[in-house]
């Protein structure tokens, strides 16, 4: 099954609330740092603080939720532990719109113990057949842990053809994703927290 690209506008009051919340919660710069990727780098991003902070909670599920609308997404997962905050704002916004969302997320390694699932989530996995799946996440820098996700949704028969990532760092990912059919979305880029127009 092939799809026409995603074009996203979103909502400016949102986008722009929610870009104030990570500059000041999740956005440094100057120091020296290691990535997940191994890269080093002199700005960095930790989401968790937005993501857990009530307000950047429901603008994340809000810009989210955009997504998900305009690709008609059966399914929206990612891996651990980045999709996680993600995934658990979008569900209870959608159910409050009335239109709740399958979520799930992806474990890194199988459980060691009961049903030894990679996915996490109150449907079957079987369900993930011929579905079309929405892989998330908060940061993306080489795109390594969003194809984790896709590789493993794909194997249970999943249809996985676009990733969304809160911020791309702009660092390769989307060259990454286009050689295995994947279409990069982003809500924010790097550009949008380190130019000097951004501050």
């Amino acid at each position: 099954m092939t799809t026409a690209p995603l074009s996203i506008t979103y909502d400016q009051v949102n986008w722009n609330e929610l870009r104030e919340i990570i500059k000041h919660r999740s956005f440094s710069k100057g120091n020296q740092v290691t990535l997940s990727s191994g890269r080093s780098s002199t700005f960095y991003f930790n989401m968790k603080p937005t993501m857990v902070d009530p307000q950047g909670a429901l603008l994340i599920a809000n810009l989210c939720l955009q997504v998900c609308d305009a690709g008609e997404f059966k399914f929206v997962g990612g891996l651990e532990m980045g999709a996680v905050p993600i995934v658990c704002s979008i569900a209870p916004v959608s159910a409050a719109r009335g239109k709740p969302q399958k979520v799930f997320f992806v474990r890194k390694e199988a459980k060691a113990h009961g049903t030894q699932n990679r996915i996490d989530s109150i449907f079957d996995v079987n369900d993930l057949k011929g579905a079309r799946v929405l892989v998330v996440e908060d940061v993306t820098t080489s795109g390594g842990s969003a194809l984790q996700a896709v590789d493993t949704i794909r194997k249970l028969g999943g249809v996985v053809d676009t990733v969304l990532t809160l911020v791309d760092r702009l660092e390769g990912a989307a060259d990454a994703f286009a050689q295995r059919d994947l279409q990069l979305l982003s809500i924010f880029t790097a550009d949008d927290f380190r130019d000097q127009s951004a501050t």
